[in-house]
């Protein structure tokens, strides 16, 4: 009888796991102006500490070598004791990285953000001893080439803003865990505690809608110097484009000792609120990678799985969310491509794991209007050029070439699709093959340069970046959904 019983007990489905609401803390910890911006950091800090909370402390460069030169080794050890990351290295001095990166391409733009932010990088993690592990923009300061950096790094995306989003989940961009403009970026307003229980109630509604999904993602950011500012540190030194040299920098005007023990209480009350909930846990931005990582790496793609990859491909080119993994549609190019690169009888055997997730295209796009048509044999060569192509650049070209005649990569990747569900079916390549102008619908997922994205106040007025938004715009080929981990 014992051993029916273990025997049903073994064939009973697994439990499935409880949803689990994590929240992400994060402290962009810039201030090097004020010195009582310092003791915040500190006290922020310790407080966490004593909570067994690790939070992630986004430093600034300048900030950290800030810390370093006063001396305040009690503020750098106490920020150890939780993760770090980083801010750019002077935030606001300008030109800030949006203004420098707007009329860079792709490569270019990589390089000079190492260049301009690669020192900081280097002192932060010289200061602390250990490697950050994101990164946020400074203000709205976006710019798409940041992620190359990142990507390099192997850091993830961390911040809030308008630039990029799909749905407002955790996703995937230019190959980067990307945690920016979450729908869930909630905080209690640290100068108000009779909002105090709105923020209550919104945590909750986002903590019943994300179970009620399997579980996800909550936002929180701060400052340190929030708790003793009563006017941001660079607000009154860098405003519409000001850029004085440091020996005119101002301090900014700073809370009273009440008013800052009151946003003390504030931030207590509301951590105390999230502490109630065991399903509710805080991890940092480390331990989001791991639970978002990108399951595609990992994984063998059959005959099935590339049938099914092929077969959603349409007139409208986006990502693709599968059993247990996703696409970014530069990745379901590349697939795609390499099934018909290699000879029929090597396809059979499908394909192993990515080697690596493409950018989508850098360089200026096909103009097609209509469509366009070649033979069989003109396309297998085009196939071989474009792997030759993607193999090299580790992207996909913005012009596909037939011959003479150029088409869009979105109008490929269609009449490619079809050209793979033919060989699955173990026929050969037609004849003759159309391919149509094609939208990439994915593209809704980045914005279009828009005066609302550059709203911060220390742009100059009438910033915009026309340019780098349409750069940012063609990466909405690698955009996918990033899948919390089971």
């Amino acid at each position: 009888m014992l051993s029916a019983l273990l025997f049903a007990a073994l064939c009973l489905p697994a439990e499935k796991p409880t949803p689990k609401v994590y929240v992400v803390l994060w402290f962009d910890t810039e201030d090097y102006v004020l010195p009582a911006s310092d003791d915040a950091a500190l006290w922020v800090a310790d407080f966490l500490t004593k909570q067994k909370i690790r939070g992630t402390f986004k430093v600034v460069g300048e900030k950290a070598r800030t810390l370093a030169a006063r001396k305040r080794q009690d503020v750098i050890a106490a920020l150890k004791q939780h993760e770090i990351g980083y801010h750019s290295d002077f935030h606001s001095v300008h030109p800030t990285p949006a203004m420098y990166l707007s009329n860079l391409d792709w490569d270019e733009g990589v390089e000079e953000f190492e260049r301009r932010e690669g020192q900081g990088w280097r002192d932060v993690e010289r200061i602390f001893g250990q490697k950050p592990t994101c990164y946020g923009q400074p203000g709205s300061s976006w710019g798409p080439q940041s992620y190359g950096a990142l990507a390099r790094w192997n850091m993830i995306y961390l911040d809030s803003g308008s630039h990029v989003s799909l749905d407002g989940k955790p996703c995937y961009f230019a190959g980067v865990l990307n945690l920016y403009r979450l729908t869930h970026t909630i905080r209690a307003d640290l100068n108000k505690p009779d909002e105090l229980e709105k923020a209550f109630d919104r945590f909750s509604a986002a903590r019943k809608e994300l179970l009620a999904e399997g579980g996800g993602i909550v936002s929180i950011v701060y400052h340190p110097c929030e708790w003793v500012h009563r006017k941001f540190w660079d607000g009154v030194n860098f405003v519409k484009g000001t850029n004085p040299p440091r020996e005119k920098w101002v301090l900014p005007p700073q809370k009273t000792a009440e008013e800052t023990g009151l946003s003390k209480r504030i931030f207590a009350d509301y951590i105390a609120y999230m502490q109630r909930f065991k399903d509710v846990e805080f991890i940092t931005a480390s331990q989001a990678a791991k639970l978002y990582a990108d399951r595609s790496r990992n994984h063998k793609f059959t005959l099935a799985d590339l049938r099914a990859v092929a077969a959603r491909v349409g007139d409208g080119v986006t990502y693709q969310a599968h059993n247990g993994f996703t696409l970014s549609a530069a990745e379901t190019f590349g697939l795609l491509n390499r099934l018909m690169a290699v000879p029929p009888e090597k396809a059979k055997a499908g394909q192993g794991p990515l080697p690596f997730s493409p950018l989508g295209p850098t360089s200026r796009l096909a103009m097609m209007s209509e469509a366009v048509t070649c033979d069989a044999s003109q396309f297998t060569r085009t196939v071989q050029d474009v792997e030759a192509y993607i193999a090299r650049h580790r992207r996909l070209p913005g012009t596909i070439w037939l011959g003479s005649v150029g088409v869009t990569p979105e109008a490929y990747l269609r009449t490619l699709a079809k050209v793979v569900l033919e060989r699955l079916d173990g026929r050969e390549i037609p004849a003759n093959l159309t391919f149509q102008p094609t939208t990439l619908a994915a593209e809704k997922y980045v914005s279009a340069d828009d005066p609302k994205l550059w709203g911060w106040v220390i742009f100059p007025p009438g910033f915009r970046a026309p340019a780098m938004m349409d750069l940012a715009r063609r990466q909405a080929w690698t955009i996918k959904p990033a899948l919390l981990q089971p």
